[in-house]
This record gives structure tokens, sequence and C-alpha cells, in this order.
């Protein structure tokens, strides 16, 4: 099954651009959400681990869509912070929030996304071996960003460990990994980031500035076509197609526009609001419907 849904739900510039405005009495957004895509990359396991009281909470809130599943982000420290070796406890606190969405069926994906600067040296694999055994019963991904990790050798170890490599878009530096339609376990995964290439290393950027991109037609198509390729490829079980210029929405739109144009075109729904802002690119790819569940 090919899966499309945004990174992240939480944002306040999706307000009255995804979301309602104003909000209905118990608006949820997550489960909102969940009316119109079977998956979200929850980015707040990147900044702290989940407490199990909440993964149960995001587990009730989507189970009127039997087909959705989480992708979660490992904590950033086992994929920034490495200077130093964590600890068994730092662990533990991270399994105490995956182990409930595995044990439910509901986990797609462990995203393990390292930065750009994270290059293949010795002391970088070693590392990435001791993240991959530690957390090694959980459905991995790997996102790397330096080319120096597009290597064969490196493509025949994650499919030796099972371990499933992360397409990405990203602005093209030099040395930056280039689009892909790498298979290498039964979990396919297409990440695309944006192309804002004047803010996407600027020192002062924020998170807003960096992922303030909307992908035209053009731009998407080969990753729809990437997509397939990754769906058709024998080992392949499940895809997750995440977009994540999350500015006011963009990637609820430009997911909206992959899912379509995978599906041969057929217009698929999307919130309301969306249209609002977004009406002229999405008019050939979407179309707006209320939710088929009240928000609760």
């Amino acid at each position: 099954m090919i899966r499309y849904g945004p990174a992240g739900f939480q944002y306040k510039d999706w307000e009255g651009v995804v979301y309602p405005a104003p909000k209905p009495k118990k608006f949820d957004p997550l489960a909102y959400l969940a009316e119109y895509f079977d998956t979200i990359e929850i980015n707040s396991t990147f900044y702290g681990p989940a407490a199990p009281r909440t993964v149960q909470s995001w587990l009730r809130r989507t189970e009127h869509n039997p087909d959705f599943r989480f992708a979660m982000k490992l904590h950033q420290r086992f994929t920034h912070q490495r200077k130093t070796a964590w600890s068994p406890a730092e662990v533990d606190e991270v399994r105490a929030g995956f182990d409930p969405m595995l044990e439910s069926g509901r986990l797609g994906a462990v995203l393990l996304q390292f930065p750009w600067s994270f290059r293949r040296t010795d002391e970088n694999r070693e590392w990435l071996a001791d993240v991959t055994k530690t957390f090694g019963h959980y459905p991995l991904v790997l996102e790397v960003r330096h080319s120096t990790w597009n290597e064969p050798g490196f493509f025949d170890a994650l499919v030796e460990r099972g371990i499933g490599f992360v397409n990405i878009d990203q602005p093209l530096f030099k040395n930056s990994i280039k689009p892909s339609a790498h298979v290498t376990s039964p979990v396919g995964y297409v990440r695309v980031h944006g192309r804002n290439y004047q803010d996407w290393f600027r020192e002062k950027a924020g998170r807003d500035e960096r992922y303030d991109y909307l992908y035209s037609p053009a731009e998407l198509q080969p990753w729809a076509e990437r997509t397939k390729e990754i769906a058709a490829e024998p080992p392949t079980e499940d895809v997750f197609v995440v977009t994540n210029n999350h500015f006011r929405g963009k990637a609820v739109a430009n997911a909206l526009m992959l899912q379509s144009m995978v599906e041969g075109g057929s217009k698929v729904p999307g919130p309301p609001p969306l249209f609002d802002e977004y009406g002229e690119v999405l008019a050939d790819y979407a179309r707006p419907q209320a939710p088929a569940e009240p928000e609760s």
C-alpha cells in the first residue's frame, strides 16, 4: 500500500489554511487529517521521546482510519548529538513511546534522519551501526543527505539488515545526495523537503523559512514516477510518501497532488480550507470534501 501524508500536524500557520477557522468545538487536527491521509510523520519525537499516554492518544484519535500508520522520527540524541555515547536510560525512554505503537500494529516506520554533515566516515559508520542495532526491532528507515553514502556497499548493507532507504528531494548543493528510487527493505520511503535554496543552509533561517516551498506539478511528476517504481519492487510491502515543506500547509497540498499523480490523475479529497489558498494549483488534482467523521 502507498500511504501519503505530511510531516507533522501541529502548526499554528495551518489554521484557516488546512484547518477550519474558527475551529469547531472539540476540533482535533490529528483526527481531521486522518480523514484525508493514511500516514503522518511524527516530528515531535525528534525533539523529545513520546510519553506512552501520548502515543495511546494518537492511536485512539486515528482509529477511524484502519489503514492509517504512523511514521515516527527517532530522537535527535541518536542522530545529531553524537559527541558522547547515549545511556541505557535514554534508550529506554525512547522505547517506552515506540513500543505501544509497535504493539498496536500501527507503527509503519521509525525514521532515522541524519544531517548533511553526517558523512560516510569510519566513525560515523560505527555510530550508525550502533544506532540501528539498538533499535533494530523496529521498522527502520534511514535518511542520509551527503553524497558519500551513495555507494553500492552501503545499500547492500541496508538490504542485509532490513533497513529501508529514504529517497529524498532537497536543495542540491555540492555533495548533496541526489533524488533516487532505492528499495532496501519491505518499507519504501519518499520524503520531499522543498527546494528553498536561499534558506536551506542559511545559519539564521528559521524552520518556517527553510520549508517555505510549494512544488509545481512538473517538479512533482518525477517523484510520482519514482513512487510507482518503488512500489513495484518485489521486496516492497508499504510505501510512505511524506511531504515536509510544511509552511502554510504546502505539504498538504503537495501530498494530495502526488497521490493524484500516482493514482492516475483522479481527483482526491482534501480539506476544504486548503482550496482558498491553493485552489489554482490543486484544481486538476483534488476536490474539497468535508470530513466523513465529526471531529472529536
